[in-house]
């Protein structure tokens, strides 16, 4: 089992990518402690669950900004960090969960939904997987370096899914 701690920094052409982890974002008024001791009593060892307040990921992401590759605007990573930063600056705390099964992410992401998370994606070799459907349904538009990543709101941007 390989778990990590707040400091362990996985990446991908400079930028965070925690393969075989499920990241779960969670509005100010969510109860991540509660979701976390979930996680715990549904089978998740307290070392497989990482908790990250807004200052944490802030920090994170304004570093993996910074030292992005080209490449990690290949894929989704780096709209996936600048999305983090928006809803760390918007007060949304975060678990890390090692869900390196697809059944493990699918139980995160019912203890996620159940505690009012935002997003929850898991991180695979290759694919990024949204396990949380964000926005109203509607058909998801292309995602681009340049345009980043569909929040699918009216706006397109993050924080319409979370007014402060």
């Amino acid at each position: 089992m390989t778990t990590m701690n707040v400091q362990d920094r996985p990446e991908a052409f400079g930028v965070f990518k925690p393969v075989g982890h499920v990241i779960v974002s969670f509005p100010p008024d969510a109860d991540m402690t509660a979701a976390a001791d979930a996680l715990e009593q549904s089978g998740f060892s307290a070392d497989q669950v990482l908790r990250y307040t807004p200052q944490q990921m802030k920090q994170q992401a304004e570093i993996d900004i910074a030292k992005a590759t080209p490449l990690a605007s290949l894929g989704q990573e780096l709209n996936l960090v600048k999305a983090h930063l928006e809803l760390a600056e918007q007060g949304h705390s975060f678990l890390v969960v090692h869900a390196p099964k697809d059944e493990d992410a699918r139980r995160v992401a019912s203890v996620a939904l159940r505690f009012n998370a935002a997003r929850a994606q898991q991180y695979g070799r290759f694919v990024i997987e949204e396990l949380i459907e964000p926005g109203d349904g509607s058909k998801q538009v292309a995602e681009s370096p340049d345009r980043g990543l569909d929040a699918q709101t009216r706006s397109g941007v993050e924080g319409e899914l979370n007014p402060r």
